[in-house]
């Protein structure tokens, strides 16, 4: 890998503001926390720019934020009201964006751009933690309606040039998301979870090309619909997954929350980055 290549990363976002406010049992959320604040360690030199894919925007074709001072869209609900004063004021990158929607389309992908939507929080939230002087341009992708694994692999693809450019491609997820099964006892966590967790590490520590096909078929894993029933919190993985290309991937950090295990990957790090769990 060139030197000058970033990592790409897939990292858990919590539960809507949960890093945030009081929770309980009031520690629920402090690991992941701590990891999120040393993500820059993780990815080992600080980006020119960040480009986040987020669980929380769908849309009928791959939409960029154009936005060049994008606000905050807090998407949750039922939460204290300060969660709903919190600030993150990272700039927005028109130039970026263009740059984005050019790659999407010399790989054959149609593309729009908004002008409106603010940051969702499955931006804002963990950034806030992993970039808290909000001082990096920031553009937020999102994802396509009908959620086809091997699509988000095409695009991630796509978007590999950025990494040779100083820019951070994250995908913000969970690695586990079935809210019938949350619970604020982890006494006792999801097997269905661990099954999938396990898959998973071994799926993205495999070679590139198996690593794909078998991100391509995630439904057929073991716990993988009891998992995810629905696929929108796993696939921004599968783009950074594909705009990794063959570099190798690593479990970097593993989480017991809410019943779940969360885990987080980072894939191309250099030395010293990076470091397997």
């Amino acid at each position: 890998m060139p030197a000058n290549m970033l990592p790409t990363v897939f990292l858990p976002h919590g539960a809507g503001p949960c890093f945030f406010m009081d929770w309980s049992p009031p520690d629920s959320w402090n690991r992941m926390a701590d990891w999120l604040r040393g993500l820059v360690g993780q990815v080992g030199v600080a980006p020119k720019a960040i480009v986040v894919v987020s669980a929380h925007w769908e849309a009928s074709d791959f939409t960029v934020n154009t936005q060049a001072a994008p606000g905050l869209l807090f998407d949750y609900s039922g939460f204290p009201e300060h969660t709903y004063r919190l600030s993150w004021p990272a700039p927005g990158s028109p130039a970026l964006a263009r740059r984005i929607r050019s790659l999407l389309a010399a790989s054959g992908f149609e593309s729009a751009a908004d002008d409106r939507r603010g940051l969702d929080h499955g931006v804002f939230i963990p950034m806030k933690l992993a970039f808290p002087h909000a001082d990096i341009p920031v553009v937020q992708l999102s994802l396509r309606r009908g959620l086809d694994p091997a699509e988000h692999l095409a695009m991630g693809r796509a978007l590999a040039p950025l990494r040779e450019e100083g820019v951070l491609i994250i995908g913000s997820g969970m690695s586990y998301h079935n809210m019938q099964r949350f619970r604020r006892d982890n006494a006792q966590v999801d097997a269905d979870s661990e099954r999938f967790d396990a898959w998973l590490a071994e799926t993205i520590a495999s070679p590139g090309d198996e690593r794909e096909q078998r991100l391509v078929h995630w439904a057929e894993a073991p716990g993988a619909r009891e998992s995810h029933p629905r696929e929108e919190h796993l696939l921004p993985l599968h783009v950074v997954a594909g705009a990794a290309a063959g570099d190798s991937g690593l479990k970097v950090f593993e989480d017991r929350v809410l019943g779940s295990v969360q885990s987080a990957y980072v894939f191309g790090a250099s030395e010293g980055g990076g470091d397997a769990i």
